[in-house]
């Protein structure tokens, strides 16, 4: 019987974790990939938002000579936490479900062999994240093989020419990573800007790049359409837009839909979770991050709305102490 399982070794359920182990408690992680794994799904040269300090779990400092931290090095520091905290963690090993018991919960789960487990616990913090589910945006050839919700890195895309549909951070980096190795790009997004939240330092890269026309945007448009190697393009407001002629169809060798993820709520209700689909966050104190069903918890972008970008890790990291807390206050009653 374990004291607590945590599913997902992302930054917020390693904090959990280590949390709980300040609190006296043993925690067990399950995690369906390896440490990290949202951040190792980021663009191969991606650098942080946020500075090392306000990345930093479990009271491991994050050294680093830059003023913002790249993918490889958060990837780095997370792995040696979890080694020198000395977590328990169970790696590629995905959580089937999660069934309520008279003393706890059953977590049922199935390693990358075809074994099926089932473990019991007292409590369940759920930290899965949300890179498995990308936003589709539901158009005619949207799943087409050249057609990406993900960008890892320029050079498959060299010489290319590229359509990114988005407006956001990874949609105005991945332009520009892909203008340096000889791309045409070309930026579509519905906003009658790029999004307010691009990095200070970068918009006006971008910016000028989009006004010496190496990189052509698009802004209150929308991909409507997307062909072998070609798209559609109207104007946002589409049904009046469509009947003025307002659209046009432009060459497209690969479509990246940068179009953000969202967390797995299904996942959830199957816990019994009310976790309806939607910008409504699932049920859960906020105080303690327990959800309407008793022991099981939310750590990270999980707990959110539709906008992931409402919890990174900045702040998902400290749901572990208020859980830690809740439930030492639990034992010790």
């Amino acid at each position: 019987m374990e004291d607590v399982i945590i599913i997902g070794a992302g930054p917020c359920g390693l904090s959990a974790a280590a949390e709980l182990q300040d609190k006296g408690f043993n925690p067990l992680i399950i995690e369906k990939e390896n440490i990290a794994y949202s951040i190792s799904c980021y663009p191969t040269n991606m650098q942080f938002f946020s500075t090392a300090p306000n990345l930093e779990i479990a009271g491991v400092p994050f050294v680093t000579p830059n003023d913002k931290p790249s993918r490889l090095e958060a990837l780095h520091y997370y792995r040696i936490v979890s080694e020198r905290r000395e977590l328990r963690i169970r790696r590629y090993e995905r959580v089937t479900a999660v069934v309520r018991e008279e003393n706890g919960f059953r977590v049922e789960s199935e390693t990358r062999a075809g074994v099926k487990l089932a473990t019991r616990t007292g409590a369940v913090v759920v930290a899965t994240g949300y890179f498995d589910h990308p936003n589709w945006i539901g158009i005619p050839g949207e799943d087409l093989p050249h057609v990406s919700h993900f960008f890892r890195e320029s050079h498959p895309y060299a010489g290319t020419r590229v359509t990114i549909i988005g407006g956001s951070n990874s949609a105005v980096d991945a332009a520009l990573e892909l203008e340096r190795v000889g791309a045409n790009v070309t930026v579509v997004y519905r906003g009658e800007s790029v999004s307010d939240n691009i990095k200070p330092w970068v918009r006006p890269l971008f910016e000028g790049k989009v006004a010496k026309g190496a990189i052509q945007l698009l802004l209150q448009s929308r991909v409507a359409e997307i062909g072998l190697d070609w798209i559609r393009v109207e104007k946002a407001d589409s049904s009046a837009a469509a009947a003025e002629g307002e659209q046009s169809t432009l060459p497209a060798d690969f479509v990246l839909a940068l179009t953000g993820f969202r967390p797995d709520r299904a996942f959830l209700r199957a816990m019994g979770v009310d976790a309806p689909d939607g910008v409504i966050p699932p049920a859960h104190n906020p105080e303690t991050m327990e959800t309407n069903v008793p022991g099981i918890y939310l750590a990270g972008v999980v707990s959110t709305g539709r906008d992931a970008n409402e919890i990174f890790i900045e702040s998902g990291r400290f749901h572990g102490r208020m859980i830690a807390e809740h439930l030492a206050a639990k034992r010790a009653n």
